[in-house]
């Protein structure tokens, strides 16, 4: 491979599928400058007609659904009977454009001063660049690009390798959508690309989904840039099962959350705390699930489970696994059951973990796959001190019948968000955001716009 080139490599048969030059110096230049010029007249855009553009740019999108369902099958191996990501794209942009006019309202000061206008209003960053990851190529990225553009920014999108093509439709809607020329690009970048655009100042704000390395990354390359951050990063998300819980509700939902998409969710369930009256049947009940998983080619409409994205992160998961069970950990799953595990590629069987502990990496240190390890509790003391000890903090689930139970909890979790008998689903009327390694500002609610835009006070006085 050229060390010009993108490419992306399918986890379904390890064959290339898209190779791509990376853009110019010259071209990246023009890109920027095109952004600006672009920024320039778009912040004086009505408010109205910038929903108008954004929400056309999102109906472009989801007309495009029966052509990137299998698209998203062949780059990261979600398999197509899930029908892509569309649902949740709608839900978070329509939200994000509904919420613009009152989060970009001019605030009045809490005090009044006769002949004297005093006010907040919120302006636009300028540019705003969004790396955005593989995993779920057009949720994530949604985030930022539909606020960023409500705010009256201009955006540049770098997205993964490993989903070069979801980038590419993104600028196809945008087109088709008629957004002025320059305003929104898709950018072929490499890393050192990107560090030199965070580097040289080229950019207002960046935001960042990926890895905890990845995002100290960012960091470094942005340090002393006055660039703003927005870094969601790495997450080892638990989830506890009190003793009031409904015991089938909780197997069903959790095994889900932390399988689907093989594990590689930002916020799926990796560790889970089972109070030990119900421990022994959510164990049983948790194995007998994850064995009806069929694990195959994505692009059969009979698959419920497909590869990963990409070999090397099949072989971190079956080491954290081996470990685990060279330290005394049980595995519940016979991989013989899952023919398209050999060991030697993406496809990866699905695991049951008990008898673990946080001297296992598999507890402690982020998977990313299909493997949950499950541990027994005595109530909510235990489970509230081994919920907490990670590095990471973005969400954390409970399982209950008790809603003051489990904000009480809640409040003592270090966590970006709480929830009570659901996980791994993103509200966009709540800001997504981490503590500790997990990263730093928010994305989706009011919040966001706060990102995307910075103050400016006025103080007009009248004679």
């Amino acid at each position: 491979m050229a060390d010009t080139d993108i490419v992306c490599v399918s986890p379904i048969d390890g064959r290339e599928l898209v190779r791509r030059p990376i853009m110019s110096e010259t071209a990246i230049e023009a890109a920027i400058a095109a952004a600006r010029e672009a920024q320039k007249a778009w912040r004086h855009v009505p408010l109205a007609e910038r929903a108008a553009k954004v929400l056309g740019l999102l109906d472009a999108l989801v007309a495009m659904n029966q052509e990137v369902v299998p698209e998203l099958a062949q780059q990261m191996g979600r398999p197509v009977r899930y029908g892509g990501e569309f649902r949740g794209v709608e839900e978070r942009a329509r939200h994000m454009v509904r919420i613009a006019e009152e989060s970009l309202k001019a605030l009045p000061p809490d005090d009044e001063k006769p002949g004297f206008r005093r006010m907040i209003k919120r302006e636009p960053v300028g540019l705003v660049l969004v790396v955005a990851p593989w995993n779920y190529p057009y949720l994530t990225a949604i985030n930022t690009v539909a606020p960023a553009l409500m705010a009256g920014n201009a955006v540049l999108l770098k997205h993964a390798s490993q989903t070069v093509l979801a980038g590419e439709r993104f600028q196809m809607a945008a087109d088709r959508a008629g957004l002025p020329k320059g305003l929104f690009q898709n950018l072929h970048l490499s890393h050192d690309q990107t560090s030199r655009i965070l580097g040289g100042g080229l950019v207002d704000h960046c935001n960042f989904t990926g890895s905890v390395a990845g995002g100290r990354a960012i960091e470094r390359a942005a340090a002393g840039s006055f660039t703003s951050l927005g870094l969601e990063l790495g997450g080892k998300d638990p989830a506890y099962v009190r003793e009031d819980a409904d015991i089938g509700h909780a197997i069903e939902n959790l095994v889900d959350g932390a399988f689907f998409n093989s594990g590689q969710c930002c916020c799926g369930i990796e560790r889970i705390y089972v109070h030990e009256k119900h421990y022994d049947r959510f164990v049983e009940g948790a194995v007998a699930l994850v064995n009806t998983y069929v694990l195959g080619n994505p692009l059969d409409e009979a698959t419920t489970l497909g590869p990963m994205a990409h070999k090397r992160f099949a072989d971190l998961v079956r080491q954290q696994n081996a470990e685990a069970v060279a330290k005394g950990a049980r595995a519940h799953i016979d991989a013989k059951r899952f023919a398209a595990d050999r060991g030697d590629s993406a496809y990866l069987a699905p695991q049951v973990l008990t008898h673990v502990d946080h001297s296992m990496s598999v507890m402690r240190e982020e998977s990313f796959g299909p493997t949950v390890g499950i541990m027994k509790v005595k109530g909510d003391e235990e489970a509230i001190r081994l919920m907490n000890d990670s590095p990471y903090g973005l969400s954390a689930a409970i399982w209950t019948s008790d809603l003051d139970a489990a904000e009480a909890i809640g409040d003592r979790l270090e966590t970006g968000t709480v929830f009570m008998n659901r996980c791994d689903y993103l509200d966009p009327a709540l800001a997504w955001t981490g503590v500790k390694d997990t990263g730093r500002g928010a994305s989706l609610s009011r919040l966001a716009y706060e990102s995307l835009t910075r103050p400016k006070s006025f103080h007009l006085r009248q004679l």
